[in-house]
């Protein structure tokens, strides 16, 4: 019998049949899994994913918000201008990747080639400015001085150019209302950093700021850049894989940044701004006797501040600029002579950063200071010629002798050798070379004016001045012994090594010779023009030290206040109200019958009470500063000029005609109230309507009494009141004059 053999499986291979079935359904399982949780469970996220692949988002600028006088005028507004713009995308879909169009551009906008390319090229660590450093599926801005002819070629041919647009646009524009420049007051933009985007970026990996974005770099266009930049809007773009758009998919509007309505008057910043001008034209014209050539007045500064609110009415520095030169970018050759060494420094704002000695203006200092050191009002001492102390003879100013005087005579005629007396002895009450427990009467009067410290008004960058006390001399001999001390033993035989030999000896100890200079402004002590308005301010009041102020209000496109910076007190002078009367009294006498008599021959005194403290401050190397101090019931106006002589003669002009235009004070010394063009500050604020319109704030011309008060309010000044006709300053605002 023949066997057949079995053709069944063996256990063997069922097992591993099992198993494959078995990694087969599994992998089938994991599969099916998976495509459920990308499908079903998170489908939704992927296809937003997806979606965003070929969605770009392009942001909006926002239009900028205004900076506004008193009244409503814009000192910083937004100009609409024909801004031609390149589309990258656009350019790359040409076959020579848009060389010909941006050619063909070049010549229509009167710019060369290289200008063009190098304009819409994309910035990165290699490409040197200029270079778009904003999206790149932004349009990219060429120019913003295109003409109407250009657009209109532009436009019509637009085959020849494909991706270029001529739209309106707004760009910052400083407008010089009524003539006032005010650039160091309002700053200017330029682009943004890249270490400024990375500095605003949050936690989640979003920056404050856009690489297209302008942003504040001084001025109030710097400490206010958040309330006025606005927020940017969006504009969804489709893309292919290429890049290349095809269409829109929405976005959001931008939103308009808020305006900043300041203290500043726009008629009042200009004549303040014309007066400067002209006593630095006037000086160089004038001999100096004492270097017997005519007065070099390189640079200058005033401040013109409301008494009674710290609020500044008019602040002007020189050398100046126009701050319409950095709208759309300035130039190379612009900032090359804005920031050279021939140029003096146009940026800098002498007001707030101009440190230098106050000369005499500072003795109402030293008078507090020794008035609360025991000293009384009817006490004299000697107004001589000269003083020697310690074997150095300290001179009075020109040799002047009045015999003996009290303090508020020394004030009149600002004798120093009173001041050189006083600060002697009380050197040595506290101890001299070896001091124990010293008093410090005068210094510690500075400190409580204020000075020796900033002032916290809202512009940046301010200096802090100095008082050189015991602690600045100790730890500014620390820092500089070494420089000193090899200076003193290089065995040369000149000034700088002779002062180097005294410092390097005793510089730490406070000597007979540093108090005796501190007492008159001179020495090592600085100040600002800033700080020196807010001294005589508090002196007008009655005592109380504001903090000085720029803005106002900020106040939203749509009319509503957002915030309303109130005056800040800061605190109180050191002083009694008889104090105060008593300095008050002297420095009227200074108009009357002082140092500044000469110059305010035939003032109405007995209408306008004016008060005054002149400065003469002596410089190493250089000409003497001049400074002059005044106030009256509403306003402080403190002026001063580098290598201007002195006090009364180089800025004394100046500031007279300053208060004759906010008075109304003619050229009879008579005074008109139609033509005073603030007889009191200004204290509200426009009117803002919901269309973004402005009327401008109602002033009042007040009669004065004798005493210079006001009585009663009489009629409006002219031009002001109710609106009589609007012209447009921008999409979002109107000021109705």
């Amino acid at each position: 019998m023949t066997n057949i053999p079995q053709t069944g499986r063996t256990g063997r291979v069922t097992g591993r049949l099992l198993i494959l079935q078995v990694l087969v359904l599994s992998l089938l399982a994991t599969l099916g899994g998976r495509l459920w949780y990308l499908q079903i469970r998170n489908g939704q996220e992927y296809q937003d994913q997806a979606s965003s692949n070929h969605i770009r988002t392009v942001l909006v600028p926002a239009v900028r918000g205004e900076i506004l006088d008193a009244n409503g005028k814009p000192l910083a507004d937004n100009e609409t201008q024909l801004v031609v713009s390149v589309s990258r995308t656009s350019l790359l879909q040409q076959k020579d990747g848009g060389k010909a169009v941006l050619d063909r551009l070049a010549q229509v906008l009167g710019m060369t080639p290289t200008e063009v390319h190098d304009k819409v090229r994309l910035c990165d660590a290699k490409t040197p400015q200029p270079c778009w450093n904003g999206s790149p599926y932004q349009p990219i801005p060429v120019t913003d001085k295109a003409t109407t002819q250009q657009a209109m070629q532009i436009m019509e041919r637009r085959e020849d150019f494909p991706g270029v647009t001529a739209d309106p646009t707004a760009v910052r524009t400083y407008p010089a209302p009524s003539g006032a420049n005010a650039a160091q007051v309002l700053g200017y933009l330029s682009p943004v950093t890249q270490d400024e985007i990375t500095a605003a970026t949050g936690a989640d990996g979003k920056s404050a700021y856009a690489a297209s974005d302008q942003i504040g770099r001084s001025g109030l266009e710097s400490v206010y850049d958040s309330a006025l930049r606005g927020k940017p809007g969006t504009t969804d773009l489709e893309v292919d894989n290429l890049g290349r758009v095809q269409g829109t998919a929405g976005g959001t509007a931008a939103q308009p940044g808020d305006s900043v309505v300041t203290s500043i008057d726009a008629r009042i910043q200009s004549i303040a701004e014309q007066q400067l001008q002209q006593a630095l034209v006037t000086l160089r014209k004038t001999y100096d006797p004492v270097t017997h050539e005519n007065f070099k007045a390189d640079s200058g500064a005033v401040v013109v501040m409301d008494v009674h609110t710290g609020r500044v009415v008019a602040m002007a520095s020189a050398p100046t600029f126009d701050p319409n030169i950095w709208s759309g970018g300035i130039s190379a050759k612009d900032y090359k002579a804005l920031t050279s060494t021939s140029s003096d420094f146009p940026l800098l704002n002498r007001a707030i950063q101009g440190q230098s000695a106050p000369g005499s203006t500072f003795k109402v200092v030293t008078t507090s200071g020794a008035i609360n050191a025991g000293y009384s009002y009817d006490d004299t001492f000697p107004c001589t010629s000269s003083m020697t102390i310690g074997g150095r003879v300290f001179k009075n100013f020109e040799g002047e002798n009045f015999g003996a005087i009290n303090l508020s005579k020394a004030l009149e005629v600002s004798c120093d050798t009173v001041f050189y007396n006083i600060a002697y002895s009380q050197w040595l009450k506290d101890g001299g070379t070896k001091p124990k427990a010293p008093a410090d009467w005068l210094y510690k009067a500075a400190h409580q004016f204020g000075l020796g410290a900033k002032t916290g008004i809202d512009l940046p960058s301010e200096a802090s001045g100095r008082v050189p006390d015991r602690a600045w001399h100790q730890a500014y001999y620390d820092a500089m012994k070494d420089t000193w001390c090899k200076q003193a033993q290089s065995g040369k035989n000149d000034y700088a090594t002779e002062i180097a030999k005294e410092d390097c000896t005793d510089f730490a100890t406070l000597r007979a010779g540093d108090e005796v200079n501190y007492a008159i402004g001179q020495g090592d002590t600085l100040v600002t023009p800033i700080q020196m308005a807010r001294v005589y301010s508090a002196l007008a009041n009655g005592g109380t030290l504001y903090q000085p102020q720029i803005a106002k209000a900020v106040v939203s496109p749509t009319g509503k206040v957002v915030q309303n910076l109130k005056p800040v007190v800061q605190g109180k002078l050191p002083d009694s109200q008889r104090t105060i009367q008593y300095i008050d009294q002297a420095t009227a006498n200074v108009i009357t019958s002082g140092t500044a008599a000469w110059k305010f021959q035939g003032w109405p005194q007995d209408k306008i009470a004016l008060h005054a403290k002149t400065g003469t401050a002596e410089v190493v190397g250089k000409q003497t500063t001049s400074w002059f101090d005044t106030y009256t019931k509403d306003y402080a106006v403190v002026m001063t000029i580098s290598q201007g002589g002195t006090g009364s003669g180089g800025a004394g002009p100046a500031v007279r005609n300053i208060y004759n235009a906010l008075y109304g004070i003619q050229k009879d010394n008579s005074i008109d109230p139609k033509k005073a063009l603030l007889p009191v500050p200004q204290q509200n604020l426009p009117t803002f309507h919901p269309d973004g319109s402005v009327t401008q704030a109602q002033q009042t011309a007040y009669t004065l009494s004798a005493a210079g008060a006001p009585l009663a309010p009489t009629t409006p000044l002219p031009g002001t009141g109710a609106p009589l006709a609007a012209f447009a300053l921008s999409p979002e605002r109107r000021v109705l004059a």
